[in-house]
């Protein structure tokens, strides 16, 4: 039953904004939305949920984990019944946000809580991938299931989806998972001003590459202010008696590495997601349905990959898997960055090589930075992890993005492009990849420096009971 409503809890997460997608057109004629709105349907959920995650993980740590989530599961449900209703563009950004509050409130908990169901690492690995696995396949099927339902009944169904999902995860937590124990909670004063300060810090970084893709003139002071709010973040988490976020806890060995890991993978994924769906669908001339098919190998990798996890961590050891599956996810970009334009046979192949590392990092880098941590921080460190992919998917894409905006001359959507475009488009790609892959690589750098001095677990007893 817990192993059923966390998984439900994180399959919301991922189908929930790839079945949305698709369903954006008819939704933008349907309510009359301009292209503005239309992109804080999907933003407004992107940005509150990355914003909130730290605030609600130290929430959660003091008050209850399983309390925050069935509070946020409640939420979910009501916002998601509030779809049916909706009337305008501005109305259902205001759901959206209120979607994104609960899944800033049950996401983080759904890993510390399924960590705090089993003592061994082993169980904890397998727990994870189950979990992540689900997951994975809501976010391959969501864009076709979308697209079929949308077939025969209006927009509002895809989310009202979500209430189903919802009332499964409460009660799989509800009646699987066994009340907070006040003796695995902490009782530290709530750092407000902390709170503040993250919650502005990751609201403006994950606005920022939205305005650097749409070149507006707010684009750099937004990223200003985003990086005068971090500082300041930190400033108050150091010199604070009872921080939000303990900064002696982040630069533990296991909590540092593994995050560097999950950023990078973060990082690389988005860019290469990006730079692969214009170069098919733009450079190539492929269809949308094409493209969707060509990407197929990286779907294939992430829905079946599942079932190598266990086998390949208990062979090679958690902190080995990491950074062998980190390295991976890089190598994937590299190979598209200066190969990619010669075929889509080593397009396939990047998509491979980052599909088949991150379906490990994303498990194997979330445990790693839980075993970093006290029991009583959990919920802290499985939003920070959350939060660490989220911030450095924004990154991805305004790099991307921006590299792309200053080296092509025109418009990217023009039907007909120039030889002279079609050469700007393939070095704009191959720059951008090759600074996502340094800029990642380098993640994956002193994510390892970092891991060792924590020591190199042996292989993980997949099979031990806990």
């Amino acid at each position: 039953m817990a192993l059923t409503g966390l998984s439900a809890v994180f399959l919301f997460e991922m189908l929930d904004n790839s079945i949305l997608n698709v369903a954006l057109p008819t939704i933008g004629r349907d309510l009359h939305a301009s292209t503005v709105a239309l992109q804080w349907v999907t933003g407004a959920y992107a940005v509150v949920f990355g914003g909130l995650m730290l605030a609600f993980g130290a929430l959660a740590d003091r008050v209850g984990r399983r309390r925050i989530m069935l509070a946020g599961l409640v939420l979910l449900g009501l916002a998601s019944l509030a779809t049916a209703f909706v009337s305008t563009a501005e109305q259902l950004i205001a759901v959206r946000a209120l979607m994104g509050v609960a899944a800033a409130m049950t996401t983080p908990g759904s890993l510390a809580l399924a960590f705090r169901l089993f003592a061994a690492d082993g169980l904890r690995v397998r727990a994870t991938t189950l979990i992540s696995t689900v997951g994975l396949v809501g976010l391959a099927i969501g864009p076709t299931v979308g697209g079929l339902v949308l077939a025969f009944a209006p927009w509002q169904v895809l989310l009202l989806v979500n209430v189903p999902i919802a009332g499964l995860a409460l009660i799989g937590v509800r009646l699987g998972i066994a009340a907070d124990d006040p003796a695995d909670l902490h009782r530290d004063p709530a750092d407000i001003p902390g709170a503040l300060l993250g919650t502005a810090t990751i609201v403006l970084a994950l606005v920022a590459p939205t305005l650097f893709v749409d070149r507006s003139p707010g684009a750099w002071p937004v990223t200003v202010a985003a990086v005068v709010a971090a500082v300041l973040f930190v400033v108050r988490e150091r010199a604070t008696p009872y921080p939000l976020l303990d900064l002696k806890l982040v630069a533990r060995p296991l909590v540092s590495s593994g995050l560097a890991y999950k950023a990078a993978a973060g990082l690389a994924t988005t860019g290469l997601g990006y730079l692969v769906t214009l170069q098919l669908q733009l450079d190539w001339g492929w269809s949308p349905a094409l493209a969707a098919v060509g990407m197929l190998p990286q779907v294939i990798v992430l829905v079946a990959g599942g079932v190598f996890v266990g086998p390949f961590m208990q062979r090679v050891g958690l902190d080995r898997a990491a950074w062998l599956s980190a390295s991976a996810v890089v190598s994937g970009l590299a190979v598209y960055a200066v190969l990619g334009r010669l075929g889509y046979g080593w397009v396939a192949a990047a998509l491979v090589l980052v599909a088949a590392g991150m379906r490990v990092v994303g498990v194997v880098a979330g445990v790693n930075v839980l075993r970093g941590l006290p029991e009583n921080r959990t919920t802290i460190g499985a939003a920070l992890t959350d939060t660490a992919s989220e911030v450095t998917s924004g990154a991805g894409l305004a790099v991307a993005g921006t590299i792309l905006a200053a080296l092509f001359t025109g418009s990217l959507a023009t039907a007909h492009w120039s030889p002279q475009q079609t050469a700007q488009f393939e070095q704009a790609v191959t720059i951008a990849g090759l600074t996502l892959t340094v800029v990642a690589a380098a993640l994956v750098a002193w994510g390892f420096h970092r891991s060792r001095g924590a020591g190199v677990s042996s292989a993980v007893p997949l099979h031990r009971e806990a």
